[in-house]
């Protein structure tokens, strides 16, 4: 049985797919974030919406990465799971302009 990493270093290796993948990262990676700050905290998509008071769909709507949050959203992700949320600016290292 072929593992996805594997699959998926083996398909990085397409133009296509390699391209699809970098522009879908930065959303990907907020989605990992939220999923990785409520799992921190043991808490179930049910349980953080209670703490935020929203819905559970809102919550999995978040993780799915095809929602982007506001800041607004994202301060509340922090404070139910004791997280402090820290954004930044760093430089993109693939578009610098020398």
């Amino acid at each position: 049985m072929t593992k996805i990493n594997e699959l998926h270093s083996k398909w990085m290796k397409d133009a296509a797919y390699s391209s699809a993948y970098e522009a879908l990262e930065e959303e990907f990676s907020l989605a990992n974030a939220v999923i990785a700050a409520r799992s921190r905290a043991g808490l179930t998509q049910e349980a953080l919406a209670d703490r935020m008071q929203t819905k559970q769909s809102v919550i999995a709507r978040l993780e799915s990465g095809h929602v982007m949050p506001t800041t607004k959203t994202l301060e509340k992700i922090a404070k139910a799971t004791g997280s402090r949320l820290k954004i930044s600016f760093e430089p993109d290292t693939a578009d610098r302009v020398l």
